[in-house]
């Protein structure tokens, strides 16, 4: 496969036993449990499992020994960072510490009352990141995503920890998520998408990522273009279990053209990628081999 086909992984039975593991036990508990689980899936792993050793021995020239051992640990961090999200999400947080780099970027962003276009990755927790920027940085943070994750999980969340801190801006055919994002953006709101994957159907760009050609969805940087508000790329990696590094690149303002926005992402995002490889979670043939 050489796209994302939209759809997370995961059953509602798993996730309601790790949400009961951090909210009666805490969360080394679920830990302890994960070890085992995401052994069990990398064993089992199939071709997500081929296709990031590939990507380890290929696009960071890993030997592969090391690609497989990595491969291991990728999905216990994995496993960490839905961990995280639903600790944040029970209010189970005093043991999580953050460290963010060029936060006051993102203030001086709202001072502007312009709102504020963030680009990430499915590259550590940015999940996390939006727990940690609501009412810190932004009273409100709208999420611009597929109608892709699985009801049942989405309704188990919904019913164990509240649901998710953040508005869902959902990506329709009839293009109202382009009103909505106006809305948003005119109310001093951040607007928060991820810019590293793209399924079936949809417009690509062409970029150089680890001195190989690979396909980008073009819509997040039309989109970053199309609006009057600073874009800036956003990251939230995991540095030990209960610690995380935030980072904001120093926003884009005036206009850029898709492509420049692309071109200056890909290349923060390869700056993360080398440094928190184990924490790269795309399982897909990213180079369309």
């Amino acid at each position: 496969m050489s796209r994302w086909d939209g759809r997370s992984k995961g059953t509602a039975t798993g996730y309601r036993i790790f949400i009961y593991l951090i909210d009666k036990f805490g969360v080394k508990a679920a830990y302890r449990l994960l070890w085992f689980v995401s052994y069990y899936y990398y064993l089992f792993a199939g071709n997500p499992k081929k296709n990031i050793i590939r990507f380890y021995t290929e696009a960071l020239a890993m030997p592969l020994a090391e690609a497989k051992k990595l491969c291991r640990k990728n999905f216990y961090y994995l496993g960490q960072t839905l961990i995280d999200r639903n600790a944040f999400l029970l209010g189970k947080t005093e043991k999580f510490t953050h460290h963010f780099e060029n936060e006051e970027y993102l203030v001086e962003l709202q001072q502007q009352h312009h709102g504020g276009i963030l680009i990430s990755a499915h590259i550590g927790n940015w999940e996390t990141a939006g727990n940690l920027l609501h009412k810190r940085i932004s009273k409100k943070i709208n999420v611009l995503m597929l109608e892709a994750e699985e009801e049942k999980i989405k309704k188990v969340l919904d019913e164990t920890t509240g649901g998710a801190r953040f508005n869902i801006i959902a990506i329709k055919n009839d293009l109202s998520h382009i009103v909505r994002i106006n809305n948003a953006l005119e109310a001093n709101e951040l607007i928060a998408m991820h810019a590293d994957r793209y399924t079936d159907g949809v417009k690509t760009i062409s970029l150089e990522f680890f001195g190989k050609k690979a396909q980008f969805p073009l819509g997040p940087f039309l989109i970053a273009s199309k609006f009057n508000a600073p874009v800036t790329f956003v990251f939230a990696l995991k540095d030990g279990d209960f610690h995380y590094e935030l980072s904001a690149t120093q926003p884009l303002t005036g206009k850029h053209s898709p492509e420049e926005i692309a071109i200056l992402y890909v290349a923060e995002l390869e700056k993360k990628v080398k440094k928190y490889p184990g924490q790269w979670f795309n399982y897909y043939d990213f180079y369309n081999v």
